[in-house]
């Protein structure tokens, strides 16, 4: 029986769970932003062009803080720099589920859009058996991620640095939206044979933040169950 094709709106629709998470996020961050001294523009145009979530937060503080913009981009490129595996691992994992029934022939246009939360949906989708996927879904479900993010900057820039003033327990809140929302898509999509690289992620870091900073711990963590997954994966293909 052929698979369903799926589309833009599909994907679109989707995105429903991030936008819910990104937006709220988003306000915060164009809120904090407005709070260090950038203007609506300013802080939408970081989240225009950059579009990285925590490393905004980052890359604020930072300038606001008095830092170089070469130490604000070194940090930038060196905290996302995983993002650079997110699109060849899809592509293999498209050509290993689809079997070359769809050529692709736009990847340059949504790589753009391939945060942790809509990787992990996508990844998600294709492990799901006669799931289809589609470079139009995966368009729509990026698109809908980015605008609830450049339009709830908007948003908070629009409020002002002392919007959350009355409500901190509100902004502290909202912190944990995208790393619950992460973890759920995450376990979603883990099988039994997942399971090392999970572990191995964890204790790596566990081990980093205890001996040096959170930031190591999840440097730590990334390049462990990385590697754990790279000796894995030949008894996995050998296996299927």
């Amino acid at each position: 029986m052929a698979r369903a094709q799926v589309g833009f709106l599909q994907g679109l629709f989707g995105s429903v769970p991030i936008v819910l998470a990104y937006f709220p996020v988003a306000v915060s961050f164009g809120v904090t932003a407005s709070k260090s001294g950038f203007s609506v523009a300013e802080a939408t145009f970081m989240s225009l062009v950059i579009y990285a979530g925590a490393s905004q937060f980052l890359a604020t503080t930072l300038l606001a803080g008095g830092a170089g913009p070469l130490l604000a981009i070194v940090s930038l490129l060196t905290l996302n720099a995983r993002h650079l595996l997110y699109a060849p691992a899809l592509l293999e994992r498209v050509r290993r589920t689809q079997h070359g029934r769809q050529p692709l022939r736009t990847p340059w246009l949504w790589a753009h859009g391939l945060t942790d939360e809509v990787f992990a949906s996508a990844l998600g989708r294709l492990a799901i058996k006669d799931a289809s996927w589609s470079e139009r879904w995966q368009v729509g479900i990026g698109l809908g991620a980015y605008l609830a993010w450049v339009s709830g900057t908007a948003v908070g820039a629009l409020l002002g640095g002392g919007a959350f003033e009355r409500w901190p327990a509100v902004d502290a809140a909202l912190a944990f939206l995208m790393p619950t929302l992460f973890l759920s898509l995450l376990l979603a999509m883990v099988q039994r044979h997942h399971w090392p690289v999970v572990v191995t992620a964890v204790v790596g870091f566990a081990v980093g933040s205890a001996l040096f900073s959170a930031s190591s711990g999840i440097l730590l963590g990334m390049l462990a169950g990385g590697l754990v997954g790279m000796f894995l994966a030949p008894r996995e293909a050998v296996q299927t």
